[in-house]
């Protein structure tokens, strides 16, 4: 088979792949289910190709991508229920009827407007979906619906916050959210002298869903945070390992405190005036921590909150 640039071509290409007797026994063996994981997988590796700026890795990612479609639709095919040209038109449909203020009659609309419609539009889908798929006894339907519970927890997290924010439920001050993950750490603290290992995950719980909401609050992007100082953290370690070869020996062998200097010595590298609003290290973390002892009591009460009526944040509380 030549390769071609005709989506044709890769729609036969997998029928061919899941032909029950001429096939790939391990594409005719797959489900649903068990190719999903996959298309996860293959959705991360086109970001990471974005993060890297690889236009050559985000071209072949998102064939991989791609492929995935392409590979679920087959399997609706076989099993009669749509296939890749129902696909193609469900999402044709969808983007002309979410944009009339470019295939329709709402024109000269600023980004916020055209904001606002989409999300009109989509609450209206929303609702014509759920009366037409409803039946008696079924039950209401919630401000927190369509948010996938096969999402990443930060990703899912950040989505519920939105949908209930949208609704009013929310803080109305960035203070309050710094608060309340002040709060939440001094729980976790509790927990940990209390040696729950149950309570204590319950707890980093709400501290890690606080954190999102602080992201939020601030219009941050948790999950490109996270990256970013993940990619901050390998780069600093990847500095001391280096440095410590350097005098022959390895991380294992080394002391914390000949770590820590190099850790100090990696930031100061990457930026020389801003190191002390940098995250500390291990070392320096055990240092105030012996300074400043434990946690006697918690914040006083917070100053801002949602209205009367909303008294009691669950979207930073999930207990």
């Amino acid at each position: 088979m030549q390769p071609s640039s005709d989506i044709r071509r890769l729609i036969e290409i997998m029928a061919a792949l899941r032909d029950p007797v001429a096939g790939c026994p391990w594409d005719v063996e797959q489900t649903f289910a068990s190719i999903a994981p996959f298309t996860i997988e293959e959705a991360y590796e086109v970001a990471d190709a974005v993060e890297r700026g690889s236009t050559e890795d985000l071209r072949e990612e998102l064939g991989d991508l791609l492929l995935q479609v392409v590979f679920h639709a087959r399997m609706a095919e076989e099993a009669g229920l749509f296939d890749f040209g129902g696909v193609v038109e469900a999402i044709t449909d969808k983007l002309v009827r979410r944009h009339p203020h470019v295939f329709g009659d709402a024109r000269a609309l600023s980004p916020d407007a055209v904001k606002a419609l989409w999300g009109r539009i989509k609450a209206e889908e929303k609702r014509a979906k759920s009366e037409s798929h409803g039946s008696p006894g079924q039950a209401p339907s919630s401000a927190l619906d369509g948010v996938p519970l096969a999402l990443p927890a930060l990703m899912r997290a950040l989505k519920l916050q939105e949908k209930a924010g949208k609704v009013g439920f929310d803080w109305n001050d960035v203070r309050a959210v710094l608060e309340k993950i002040r709060e939440e750490v001094v729980e976790v603290e509790a927990e940990i002298g209390a040696g729950s290992a149950q309570s204590l995950s319950a707890e980093v719980g709400d501290l890690m869903f606080a954190a999102v909401n602080l992201a939020r609050h601030l219009k941050v992007d948790p999950e490109a945070a996270l990256r970013g100082a993940n990619a901050k953290f390998e780069r600093r370690f990847a500095h001391i390992e280096h440095r410590l070869a350097e005098r022959g020996q390895t991380p294992e062998g080394a002391s914390l405190d000949e770590m820590e200097s190099l850790w100090v010595e990696a930031k100061a590298k990457e930026q020389p005036a801003m190191v002390k609003s940098q995250p500390a290290s291990p070392s320096a973390v055990a240092q105030a921590k012996s300074k400043s002892g434990a946690i006697k009591s918690k914040p006083g009460a917070i100053k801002s909150k949602p209205s009367a009526t909303k008294s009691k944040l669950a979207a930073t509380k999930t207990k």
